[in-house]
């Protein structure tokens, strides 16, 4: 049952689900018009979210990666540069297409972070889940202020799941969350969004 649930808490709380909403979130809080929204959530979507998950299914299949959310540290690094090869290309198109600040600065931030984590799985295996989840709970904070704090309580079961299922220490999945809550607040800050 612990496993089960284990299981059911990483599939449904997991990186790319996360980004999928801060992006439409975002494109929503920044935009006038729906319209806008979808146009500009799409555009984000289509250049990280989706063609990375696309890749990661694909490699699953062949049987280069074990699993979706359960791999190996070595089995990640072409899916690193895949990402960091897509965030640099969103984050420039964005930039040059002039999108909404805020998804502008998110990809700055994803960007970031995944070249950070990156260089970490060289030698050490990082959770992501817990990252992207701590990075989504930071930027929603930022751009919604209190009303967002509440989706603080979506880390804990994460930080659980993955522990339970094996597939990270207590040292890595606090890692990744205080590592990626820190990087997403310090590009805001640079960029000017935070205080």
């Amino acid at each position: 049952m612990r496993e089960t649930l284990a299981k059911l808490t990483t599939n449904v709380l997991n990186p790319f689900l996360a980004s999928f909403i801060v992006i439409v979130l975002l494109a929503f809080k920044a935009t006038a018009s729906t319209t806008e929204a979808v146009k500009w959530a799409s555009i984000s979507i289509a250049l990280s979210v989706l063609p990375v998950l696309a890749v990661v299914i694909y490699l699953v299949r062949r049987k280069k990666l074990d699993g979706v959310f359960v791999n190996p540290r070595q089995q990640r690094t072409w899916i690193y540069l895949l990402a960091s090869a897509l965030g640099a290309t969103g984050y420039g198109l964005l930039w040059y297409l002039k999108a909404p600040e805020l998804l502008v600065v998110t990809f700055a931030a994803g960007l970031t972070a995944i070249v950070v984590f990156m260089g970490i799985n060289l030698f050490w295996k990082i959770s992501l889940h817990t990252a992207f989840v701590s990075g989504a709970v930071a930027v929603l904070i930022i751009v919604y202020g209190a009303a967002a704090a509440w989706t603080i309580i979506l880390l804990p079961p994460v930080i659980w799941a993955r522990m339970e299922l094996k597939q990270h220490s207590v040292v890595q999945v606090a890692a990744g969350a205080i590592l990626a809550a820190a990087i997403f607040i310090c590009v805001f800050w640079g960029f000017g969004v935070v205080g």
